[in-house]
């Protein structure tokens, strides 16, 4: 009979474990450490070491009598590892060790304890809708060992876990464990605290869907795609989605075909006009191969090299806006369209550039030239496509090195002052000459003064 029970014990853990093995649902597995308490009334033990029920009183008479009867020890003394099945249902083995100081009312000399159990369980949480309270039952056997007697037993449990936190709850259990020995094993009430921790299942994305079976671990998505998302809602998962953010047909791989012209809207330029497949969706209202999308007159037929509209000339110099360098300005062929710069317009600037005034020795323009500058930028302005070249002039007072840097920063400070108040740079060119170039005789004040000059020339 003890070998019977013992194998008994051991297929059912064998079992267990094998379906336990067969699933896999978020943290399946669990493990519990804690306190037991042995509690062996009305059990007594006969003069010759054996064990009889007592005849004072039921099962269940002095049940909560722990300074009595419960056999506890002040230390860890209870390890249980659990794994969740389905439905509500766990497997469990757990280990136990104490010290029985009394049976019944009879005192011990502090027999050994062990306890080896397998258990399955079924909890009434999931039908609670995941309450923090879960009262559960549950069957088992196991096989205990009072000092070196060995005895099988079949265990009746009842308990109830406390779910502090998501994974951590506190257990409490009673378990009824009947002897299969008559002479030499003890039924006996066992009492279990402890806490419990459950892991091993993963939900990356918290869709529900857990990963081991999840095709989109770590993007949220719905059961029917096997955890991949359909953002549109359109019944096309994503992955097999080219417009997954929009609502689409399956004909065009869930993307939408918004005007109905038989181009999908990812495709289609005009996706809210009906159109040509030539044109990319788009229609061509004036019928000038341009179609509307790209074409700036789209009611007005004109050449393709004009975006389809007709050339203009907008100054009437009979030079097209295209090819007119000026087009707001009337001006001539020969010079692209703009005015040309005529020999008294650059007469009139190199005059007003000899008048432009600096600090003695330095670069900076006094302030009594802003008016011939501002002169100069007018001229400038009238003529939008000429170039010009500043050039600086110095007399021969001081080293000649002196005077080509002091030139040319001169020519610089002319260049700064024109584009600082609209004159595009790449219009302007400048240099400086030193004392290279005089105009006069650098022997007299007034022929050294004459020397002293910015000279402003049109190169185009």
């Amino acid at each position: 009979m003890k070998h019977l029970n013992i194998f008994l014990v051991a297929a059912l853990f064998i079992v267990g474990v094998g379906v336990s093995n067969a699933q896999d649902k978020n943290n399946p597995w669990s493990i519990e450490v804690g306190v037991n308490a042995v509690d062996f009334f009305p059990i007594e033990m006969t003069d010759d070491g054996r064990f009889s029920a007592a005849t004072k009183g039921g099962m269940f008479t002095e049940y909560f009598n722990a300074n009595d009867h419960w056999n506890l020890i002040p230390t860890l003394s209870e390890i249980k590892v659990g794994k969740y099945l389905d439905n509500g249902f766990t497997f469990a083995v757990a280990g136990t060790f104490n010290k029985i100081s009394k049976i019944g009312d009879e005192s011990a000399n502090d027999l050994s304890y062990i306890g080896a159990d397998g258990e399955i369980k079924y909890s009434f949480r999931e039908l609670l809708n995941d309450c923090w309270f879960a009262p559960y039952i549950g069957v088992g056997g196991g096989y205990t060992w009072l000092d070196d007697i060995g005895f099988g037993t079949a265990n009746g449990l009842l308990g109830v876990d406390f779910w502090v936190a998501e994974n951590l709850a506190i257990s409490a259990q009673s378990t009824y464990k009947h002897s299969f020995e008559e002479n030499y094993g003890a039924t006996h009430f066992q009492h279990t605290l402890g806490v419990k921790f459950k892991f091993g299942g993963k939900d990356t994305d918290d869709d529900g869907v857990y990963d081991y079976e999840d095709e989109c671990p770590e993007t949220p998505g719905l059961p029917e795609f096997n955890g991949c998302p359909d953002s549109d809602s359109d019944g096309i998962e994503d992955r097999e989605d080219e417009c997954p953010n929009t609502p689409g047909l399956p004909e065009f791989n869930g993307c939408p075909d918004t005007d109905g012209d038989g181009i999908p809207d990812h495709l289609d330029a005009c996706p809210n006009t009906p159109g040509l497949a030539e044109y990319n969706g788009c229609p061509d209202t004036d019928g000038d191969g341009v179609p509307d999308n790209e074409d700036e007159c789209p009611t007005v037929a004109g050449p393709k090299e004009n975006n389809g509209c007709p050339w203009p000339d907008t100054d009437g110099d009979t030079v097209p806006d295209h090819v007119d360098e000026c087009p707001d300005v009337e001006g001539t062929v020969a010079n692209n369209g703009c005015p040309e710069v005529t020999e008294a317009i650059r007469k009139a600037l190199s005059s007003y550039a000899k008048t432009i005034l600096f600090d003695t020795g330095k670069s900076s323009i006094k302030t009594q030239s802003a008016g011939v500058l501002n002169d100069i930028i007018g001229i400038m302005e009238e003529y939008p496509n000429a170039r010009f070249s500043v050039d600086g002039h110095t007399d021969n007072t001081g080293s000649a090195s002196f005077n080509l840097t002091l030139s040319k920063s001169r020519a610089s400070s002319v260049v700064n002052y024109l584009t600082e108040n609209g004159i595009d740079a790449d219009r302007l060119d400048h240099n400086g000459y030193g004392e290279e170039n005089p105009l006069d005789t650098n022997k007299t004040s007034e022929g050294r003064a004459n020397n002293r000059r910015v000279e402003i020339s049109h190169i185009k």
